[in-house]
């Protein structure tokens, strides 16, 4: 796997990303959609439940966002990357796009909704960190998961079935992680969460290495 191969790879997602626009159309048409049914709803979220919410909110967002990964390449273009790269490098590359698409998806996503339902964060900084693991985690899973959809008719509805049971203990660790964030939760070995959602996280990508180059050639 090159450097120059992996990064011609990126350059590649973000000018299709920028030309067709689905995932920051999607984005912005979510955050828009959150902003007035929060406004329409007119109440003060407690910190429980907007620590809840706001998770839900960017696990839905980020299905939306990387289902597309896999399942808009047609099987021309399939072939076509077939014949140019190998099989590690493509399936890094869609993992660190989608990685800092949906960083970008979270920051998002907290400062609208921070904005229209109050914020609660005491500790931005271990906040800050968990959005970016949990953008990290979400992306490997995701990418992973919409690679093995895309051979199926209903690619959308095998990749939420797939995916409940990968992202589940990552969207705990998240909560729990953020949860101690908002003082929630008084935890002073919370960096025991952080080092089990680093190894799952790692996990998913030996598994996207080992697997995928048998997926990419059926």
């Amino acid at each position: 796997m090159q450097f120059n191969r992996l990064m011609l790879l990126l350059h590649k997602e973000f000018l299709l990303e920028f030309r067709q626009r689905y995932a920051l159309s999607g984005i912005v048409l979510y955050v828009l959609s959150m902003i007035f049914v929060v406004y329409i709803a007119s109440i003060k979220v407690r910190p429980e439940v907007w620590n809840i919410l706001f998770w839900l909110i960017v696990l839905f967002a980020s299905i939306n966002a990387v289902v597309k990964s896999f399942v808009q390449e047609s099987g021309g273009r399939q072939l076509y990357y077939y014949q140019l790269t190998d099989p590690a490098s493509l399936i890094l590359a869609k993992i660190l796009y989608n990685t800092l698409l949906l960083l970008v998806l979270s920051i998002l996503a907290f400062g609208v909704y921070a904005l229209v339902a109050g914020n609660p964060v005491k500790d931005l900084p271990l906040f800050t960190l968990v959005l970016g693991l949990g953008s990290l985690g979400f992306s490997i899973a995701f990418t992973f998961i919409s690679a093995i959809a895309a051979r199926a008719n209903h690619s959308a509805t095998l990749m939420a079935i797939l995916s409940f049971p990968v992202i589940l203990p990552i969207l705990l660790t998240l909560m729990r992680l953020s949860a101690i964030a908002l003082r929630l939760i008084q935890d002073t070995s919370y960096r025991k969460d952080i080092v089990n959602l680093l190894a799952i996280d790692a996990i998913l990508v030996t598994l996207s290495f080992v697997l995928f180059p048998y997926i990419w050639k059926d």
